[in-house]
C-alpha cells in the first residue's frame, strides 16, 4: 500500500461519523463544572475528531465546555437558544454566543428549546446535569433515541439508573460509559445498529 493510500484510509477511519448529530446535555452551573468540566471538553473533542456535528442548549457550563472541546478540535457545532434573537439571548437569558458555528434562536424558551433540541439529534449525551438536563433524558428516552450517559460525571446521572428501574420501562437504546472516548464510541454504534431513534410514540403508547 502507497503512502498515500495509507494516509487516505487513516483519514476515513478517522472521521467515521459524518452528518451525525450528538447533543451534550448537562448542568449550566454548579458543582458539576468541577465534577466533569474535563470531560466534558474530552467528549466534544472526541466528537469533533469522529467528524459528527455536536449540538447543544447555546447555554453555559458543560454543554458551552463540550461546545469549545469540539471547536478547539476542528468540529462543527449547532446551538439551540431559548431566546428569539440574539438580543433576547445575550440580554434576557444571559447566555453564550461562543463555540457555535450557528444558533438557533427558537424563541420557544426554556422547555421547548429542549424538545426541539433533542429531536433534532441523533443521540444525547447526558453528562452530570439537573432537572433541565432530566427533561432532555425523558424526552429522548420517550422518542427513542439512543442516549449515551456519563457514569460518575455527578448530578443526575447518579440517578438514571433508578429512574429506568422505577419506570420499568428497560434500557432501550442507553449506554453507560465512564471514558468519554468509548462513549461517544458506543452511542455511534448504537445508531448505527439502524434502530429507529426517530420513532415517536402514539398517545396510547405514553405512561
Amino acid at each position: 500500500m502507497t503512502p498515500t493510500k495509507i494516509r487516505r484510509r487513516a483519514k476515513s477511519n478517522h472521521r467515521y461519523a459524518p452528518s451525525l448529530k450528538l447533543c451534550v446535555s448537562g448542568a449550566a452551573q454548579g458543582e458539576c463544572l468541577e465534577l466533569a468540566g474535563d470531560k466534558a471538553i474530552a467528549i466534544g473533542r472526541e466528537i469533533a475528531r469522529v467528524g459528527a456535528i455536536l449540538t447543544h442548549g447555546a447555554t453555559t457550563g458543560i454543554p458551552q465546555l463540550a461546545a469549545k472541546g469540539c471547536k478547539l478540535a476542528g468540529g462543527t457545532c449547532i446551538g439551540f437558544s431559548p431566546a428569539s434573537t440574539s438580543s433576547e439571548h445575550t440580554r434576557k437569558y444571559r447566555l453564550p454566543l461562543q463555540y457555535s458555528d450557528l444558533i438557533i434562536f427558537t424563541g420557544s424558551g426554556y422547555a421547548a428549546r429542549n424538545l426541539l433540541l433533542t429531536r433534532s439529534s441523533d443521540a444525547v449525551i447526558i453528562v452530570c446535569g439537573r432537572i433541565g438536563t432530566l427533561n432532555e433524558f425523558t424526552v429522548a428516552f420517550e422518542d427513542k433515541k439512543v442516549i449515551g450517559v456519563l457514569d460518575d460525571s455527578g448530578g443526575i446521572t447518579k440517578e438514571i439508573r433508578d429512574i429506568l428501574k422505577a419506570a420499568k420501562r428497560g434500557k432501550l437504546h442507553i449506554v453507560f460509559e465512564h471514558d468519554p472516548k468509548r462513549l461517544v464510541a458506543a452511542v455511534i454504534r448504537e445508531i448505527k445498529k439502524g434502530r429507529d431513534h426517530a420513532h415517536y410514540p402514539s398517545d396510547d403508547q405514553e405512561q
